[in-house]
Order: structure tokens, then C-alpha cells, then sequence
């Protein structure tokens, strides 16, 4: 489950999952809906796989999701689902999504960062929770 708020003049992101790995999965959701609204318009034609090296979990996370938005700005990739794994030396995720299509596709924000301001991830008794803020 993921959820939206406002933060001045950024965007919030709080999410929460049974498992590490759920969360990631989540987040990168959240993600994607905060940069292009609705994600079911986003078809899984062309699979990515990130990867991401730590073993922090608020530092993959945060790196998770700053390769998510460079594969957006660089090469314009919308994700409609990302498959997140833990490996040795860190995540990681096969992402299934398509370039950015003007015509089926809605920008609904423009992210310039995932900012370190509030992040926050942490286990609690009925799962895993992050909250973290976008600067758009």
C-alpha cells in the first residue's frame, strides 16, 4: 500500500509492506504514479533489470528509486511493474514498462529528485515502512 500527501512544495510518499522486498515494489509504484498519475495505462512490453549495491535498507531504497527516475529521465522509461529481489551485495529489480507515449500517457509531476529530507525506512511488527519526499 502506498500513499501520496503533499510536503510544501514537494510531494510525500509514504508506503508500507509485509517484506523489504514488497516495500521496494511499492515505493517503485508510488513512484510511477507520482510521475505519470495512472500506472494501468503503462504497458509491460519491454523488461529492465536495476540493480543497486548496499545493505541499508533506507540506502536501497533511495538508490532504487533514483534509478528508477534516471531510467525516466534518460531515456523516458515508465515501469508499470517492478519485481524486486535482495542478492548478495544488495537489489535486484526486473521492471516491465514502455517509453513514454505522449499520447497514452499523462505527466502528472515532474520529479527532479528523490530528496534525503525525511527519509525514513524501518521494520516494524506487522512489516516494513518507508516514508520519503520527492522534490518536484
Amino acid at each position: 500500500m502506498h500513499e501520496i500527501f503533499d510536503h510544501t512544495a514537494d510531494l510525500g510518499l509514504r508506503v508500507r509492506a509485509g517484506g523489504f522486498e514488497a516495500l521496494c515494489e511499492e515505493a517503485a509504484a508510488g513512484l510511477t504514479e507520482v510521475i505519470a498519475g495512472e500506472v494501468s495505462t503503462i504497458r509491460p512490453a519491454v523488461a529492465e533489470i536495476l540493480s543497486v549495491a548496499g545493505t541499508e535498507p533506507v540506502w536501497l531504497l533511495f538508490d532504487l528509486l533514483g534509478e528508477l527516475l534516471a531510467a525516466f529521465d534518460l531515456r523516458r522509461m515508465l515501469f508499470a511493474e517492478c519485481r524486486v529481489s535482495r542478492t548478495v551485495d544488495g537489489l535486484r529489480a526486473v521492471c516491465r514498462g514502455e517509453p513514454f507515449d505522449p499520447v497514452r500517457h499523462q505527466l502528472a509531476h515532474e520529479v527532479k529528485a528523490i530528496t534525503q529530507h525525511e527519509l525514513d525506512v524501518h521494520q516494524t511488527a506487522a512489516g516494513w515502512e518507508a516514508t520519503l519526499i520527492v522534490d518536484i
